[in-house]
């Protein structure tokens, strides 16, 4: 006699008390009773019985005294284990590095300030596995403070890692607000975190070709972008020791000045590109003759004015469209915002030049369109058109773009210039996920120079061992499997997806029917493996507990399996 469980499609399964008997040279199944309303559980325990087992009441042999998240910290834990993380900070346990390690750590799991991790140690497995009982805010500053001592050379274990020489760099500048004012490198600046009259500090962030962080370098908050490459150049040559090395960067952060300092230096070359006012010179000068977009998106090309460079044209469609309905949707709000003006003055509101020229000012600029209006100011007068030429004459170079490199000949191709340029997107992407509740970078509530150094290395450490993961977890998120594809498509072209992301991203669903996942809700997901922590019935109080760890779902042990694939 046993149970057998029968699948039964989208219903639930059927649950029947069966014997095999002998008929004959067969042996056949009957069903003696149908306890399909039994749970699946109840099912599990009524099987035992069957076997001979006697179940008895767990709470009657044992408690359980603490349940603590558990299968995210392993997760993360065991990432940087294998990328030997640990001896990149420093070849030697110590307190220093545990704390450390937490603080890496923690900014993946539960980015907050060092102030709620000291009080949270028991609120995960973070604090056991790491050996941490316990440790305070002052503690925790003490680890940054011995951090800080040892960037350059975990910085130069990443390099020696992931960089080698002829390889390419990416380098990009971001900026995070501060709360307070009394950092050195408090200053105000161009925000890009869209915060008006915020202090702020400037950091920049080097990575391989493949948007693995290597560095970064913290800077004042009124730094212009260009500034910051020759540091990043001494350090790569110097502090990094690459014989010969190949930095991307934008056309704000590798401008004229900076280039004539590059090609003053042996080893190191460029990809980069024009402004827009060098690309409508050589426009003008027909060194560029639009027409040839017609028929290819790119071409290559060599002018005086950029002696022993390559330059190479493109023009990308989808790019020139949504500009365009841009331009319009702005021109549009900036005329209503003018017409306001003008029903201003006509009702008699506004009659002083100045006050008129002082309005129209704000209106024009809010959506940065002055340049395509022609205005005519007066007393108790305001009259305004849109400079058609001028608009029609921005609108030519809509989606056009030209990348130029110190790179010539057979180095590399003007598509390998072009892909490589806009391999830029995955420092854009690091930047993104450090600010935003990935890992939180922002805003910084430290005031010592120091300090402020050390949680943007904290920050990018933990960016690194969330990079690698994102990598092993492919498979289980909405993220393209098919990265080879990039080498081969068009390097103009809009960026696609590939048929297999496209089916993730639709039905929300991995091929095998399983949810897909964002890098978070993965992590959340993996957060319902629990460790409980239990003792026997009426045990003494000095009595030795044990542990239970929630069983994994197969969906669990897979993205755990995963992480084994991490490669240094």
């Amino acid at each position: 006699m046993y149970l057998d469980i029968v699948p039964n499609r989208n219903s639930p399964p059927a649950i029947l008390l069966r014997e095999s008997i002998r008929q004959g040279d067969k042996v056949v199944k009957r069903t003696l009773a149908n306890l399909s309303r039994l749970t699946l559980e109840q099912a599990q325990q009524f099987r035992l019985i069957l076997k001979g087992n006697t179940l008895v009441d767990a709470q009657s042999h044992y408690e359980i005294i603490q349940s603590q998240p558990h299968g995210h910290v392993e997760a993360v834990l065991a990432t940087m284990k294998r990328l030997g993380l640990a001896r990149l900070i420093h070849h030697r346990r110590c307190k220093e590095r545990d704390l450390i390690m937490a603080l890496i750590a923690s900014r993946i799991l539960n980015p907050d300030s060092k102030l709620a991790l000291s009080r949270s140690w028991d609120q995960s497995t973070l604090g056991s596995l790491l050996d941490i009982e316990e440790a305070s805010d002052d503690a925790l500053y003490t680890a940054m403070d011995w951090l800080f001592d040892r960037q350059e050379a975990i910085e130069t274990k990443l390099a020696q890692r992931h960089l080698k020489n002829g390889g390419r760099v990416l380098y990009d500048l971001s900026s995070s607000y501060f709360e307070g004012d009394q950092c050195p490198l408090a200053a105000r600046g161009y925000s890009r975190d869209q915060k008006k009259g915020k202090l702020q500090v400037n950091y920049g962030l080097l990575t391989d070709a493949h948007g693995c962080p290597i560095a970064i370098s913290a800077f004042p908050g009124n730094t212009m972008d260009s500034k910051t490459v020759r540091a990043q150049v001494e350090r790569l040559q110097e502090t990094f020791g690459l014989a010969s090395v190949v930095l991307v960067g934008d056309r704000g952060m590798i401008s004229q000045k900076q280039i004539d300092e590059l090609n003053g230096k042996s080893g190191i070359d460029w990809i980069t590109a024009l402004r827009t006012g060098a690309i409508r010179k050589l426009v003008a000068t027909e060194a560029i003759q639009l027409s040839l977009f017609d028929e290819h998106n790119l071409f290559e090309l060599t002018h005086p004015d950029f002696p022993g460079e390559k330059l190479v044209a493109c023009r990308n469609p989808g790019l020139a469209a949504r500009r365009t309905r841009t331009r319009q949707s702005l021109l549009d709000a900036t005329v209503k915002e003018l017409e306001k003006v003008q029903a201003m003055i006509h009702r008699g509101y506004l009659s002083d030049t100045d006050k008129i020229g002082v309005r129209v000012g704000k209106v024009i600029n809010r959506y940065k369109m002055a340049k395509h209006f022609k205005l005519e100011i007066a007393d108790s007068h305001f009259s305004f058109e849109i400079d058609q030429a001028h608009v029609n004459e921005e609108a030519a170079l809509d989606g056009v773009y030209v990348i130029r490199s110190s790179l010539t000949g057979t180095e590399v191709s003007a598509e390998e210039a072009v892909r490589h340029y806009k391999a830029l997107s995955q420092v854009e992407r690091a930047f993104r996920s450090m600010k935003t509740m990935d890992l939180e970078i922002r805003p910084i509530r430290h005031y010592q120079e120091n300090r402020v150094r050390t949680h943007l290395l904290i920050c990018m450490l933990a960016y690194y061992v969330k990079w690698h993961m994102m990598e092993a977890w492919r498979p289980l998120l909405f993220a393209d499997e098919d990265q080879k594809a990039k080498q081969n498509r068009d390097p103009v072209a809009p960026a696609t997806r590939s048929d297999a992301a496209f089916a993730k991203i639709s039905s929300k669903q991995l091929p095998d029917g399983t949810p897909a996942h964002s890098f978070q809700s993965l992590l959340s997901h993996l957060a319902t493996i629990v460790r409980n922590r239990c003792r026997r019935q009426e045990a003494d109080i000095n009595e030795a507990c044990f542990t239970i760890d929630t069983t994994p779902s197969p969906e669990q042990t897979r993205a755990l399996q995963l992480l084994k694939t991490i490669k240094m």
